[in-house]
């Protein structure tokens, strides 16, 4: 049987802040690692202030990418606790993971090229912001600013209106998971091998990755891409509906699919007009047929269109609100809201079950230098 906690026994250090190294280190620590998260002693990881709201001292959203590790502070102004670190990277940790910027460690003894060499079995992980090289390996890095560099917000939002970013730090989020994925795949090479390496992500690659689609549709046409509100390009009718009592998205993700629809919408001629028979035809098409369908839909609620949308095959859902997400009964049957311990806080858990059983909510965000004395001897802020 699978465990839970396939990384039990490895050693993570996360030099990190904000957002990516953190959820990089939280994928690792709920997967069973032993992570322990680096701060500065003064204020530590400024995310612990991007609040209200805050719990137990920290901002939620602290919270939500700090859970499953033990937390330490370093003064990089004094050498002997930078020497007392290494010694501790030396004696017991297997994987570095970093987001400062570019060369921030370097004067410190800490890179990468440093610390594998005084450890070849070590795993070392720099997640940038552009990466590091090219013209703007130097600049800092932003999930909007990627958003916005990479052409994200280009594709966002509706012609004619201004650019909007995605609600949450897609591009911060998706680095931290393609951060975990390479030391995942480093570990299986150095158990093959015992030698470990240096592994590199940054915000401005995985940026490109979420936009692989629209980069491959534009070099294989020339044309740029349309901003389609809630829409997508390549396929018609695929988006939000406003229903008389709210919005409803229809996704007839094919000819067969569109042909139900015409029909659970009491339209079925649009399924034999030739500017819409095909997918390709309703793409180009997609001016005159939207509005037909939109007129129906506004007559009825979302509750209606749902139940005839399903009876008839043609895949469709709500548009819901964060409360009405946190209370869906498919929210709850999944178990993937998870309570701390303590039971006072409650987080969204790792989205992966091991034969059956999802990694446990164990361990909270760390308190500002909580485990200095636990694994340095000293004491920290709170001890």
């Amino acid at each position: 049987m699978l465990s839970s906690r396939p990384l039990a026994g490895i050693t993570v250090l996360e030099i990190g802040h904000s957002i990516a190294a953190p959820v990089t280190g939280m994928i690792l620590g709920e997967l069973g690692a032993d992570v322990v998260k680096l701060e500065n002693p003064d204020k530590g990881d400024y995310c612990r202030d991007w609040g209200p709201p805050f719990w137990g001292g920290a901002s939620a959203t602290f919270q939500a990418v700090n859970r499953a590790k033990r937390g330490i502070t370093v003064d990089f102004n004094d050498s002997a606790e930078i020497a007392r670190l290494k010694a501790f990277i030396h004696e017991r940790v297997d994987v570095v993971v970093q987001n400062l910027k570019f060369g921030a460690l370097e004067k410190f003894g800490l890179s990468a090229a440093v610390l594998t060499a005084e450890k070849p079995s070590l795993i070392y992980c720099n997640l940038g912001a552009f990466g590091g090289i090219g013209p703007l390996r130097d600049r800092p890095g932003y999930d909007p600013l990627m958003q916005a560099h990479s052409g994200l917000m280009s594709i966002m939002g509706e012609d004619g209106r201004p650019p909007v970013r995605v609600g949450v730090s897609i591009v911060d989020i998706g680095t931290g998971i393609w951060a975990a994925l390479g030391i995942l795949a480093a570990l299986v090479e150095r158990g093959r091998t015992g030698q470990g390496g240096v592994v590199d992500t940054s915000l401005y690659e995985a940026a490109l990755v979420w936009m692989g689609i629209p980069l491959a549709t534009y070099l294989a046409s020339g044309e740029l891409p349309v901003r389609e509100g809630s829409g997508v390009a390549q396929i018609v009718p695929y988006q939000a509906f406003k229903s008389r009592d709210g919005w409803i998205m229809v996704l007839a993700g094919n000819d067969n699919l569109f042909q139900r629809l015409c029909h659970a919408i009491g339209l079925p001629a649009l399924a034999q007009d030739e500017r819409f028979r095909t997918n390709a035809a309703r793409v180009v098409h997609r001016r005159q047929l939207i509005p037909l369908i939109q007129e129906v839909i506004a007559r009825d609620t979302t509750a209606a269109w749902r139940e005839r949308l399903d009876a008839a095959g043609v895949p469709n859902g709500p548009i819901q609100t964060v409360d009405q997400v946190v209370c869906d009964p498919q929210t709850q049957a999944l178990g993937i809201l998870q309570t701390a311990p303590e039971g006072d806080l409650t987080l969204v858990g790792l989205p992966l079950s091991f034969d059956g059983v999802r990694p446990a909510f164990t361990k909270r965000a760390p308190s500002l230098g909580e485990h200095n004395n636990e694994i340095f001897g000293t004491s920290g802020e709170t001890d």
